[in-house]
């Protein structure tokens, strides 16, 4: 199904951003979060393919050809969690990512939620201009860390 919320969901160069899944192609995000991201370098396909499917995703494209991708873990009433958030290299520079940022905060699905919370080393930036900052109550959170998950 894609979807558009307003004109956002289209820009001026004839880009869309669609939730439709049947539209990723998973191949590309796969190669690119296992290969070039500093995230996600190793990530089996498996387990990728399980986490686009139990997430709300959204891609970039422009007549079929893909630009970017971001995938929201979410139970669409309380919590986000925003991840693998990316443009492909030959797509940067167009403000893309704010284009794509600006399109996941305003979706009808994701509004009134208690918390969004993201992880970056180096988009601190990008992520401020919509809201997002240093964890208020670091002290609060705790987690798991198993950045070598085993393909199930």
């Amino acid at each position: 199904m894609t979807t558009f919320i307003d004109d956002t969901r289209f820009n001026e160069k004839g880009f869309i951003i669609s939730t439709d899944k049947h539209l990723l192609p998973i191949d590309v995000i796969y190669n690119y979060l296992n290969d070039d991201s500093y995230w996600a370098q190793g990530i089996s396909r498996k387990t990728l393919e399980k986490a686009i499917e139990n997430s709300m995703c959204f891609g970039v494209y422009k007549e079929g050809a893909f630009a970017g991708f971001a995938r929201v873990v979410t139970d669409k009433a309380t919590f986000a969690y925003l991840c693998d958030l990316f443009i492909l290299p030959e797509f940067r520079k167009l403000n893309f990512s704010k284009w794509l940022m600006q399109t996941i905060v305003s979706d009808s699905d994701l509004q009134g939620l208690r918390r969004w919370s993201l992880a970056t080393a180096d988009a601190h930036g990008l992520y401020e201009q919509f809201g997002f900052s240093q964890l208020s109550k670091p002290e609060n959170w705790m987690e798991i860390f198993t950045p070598y998950i085993k393909p199930q």
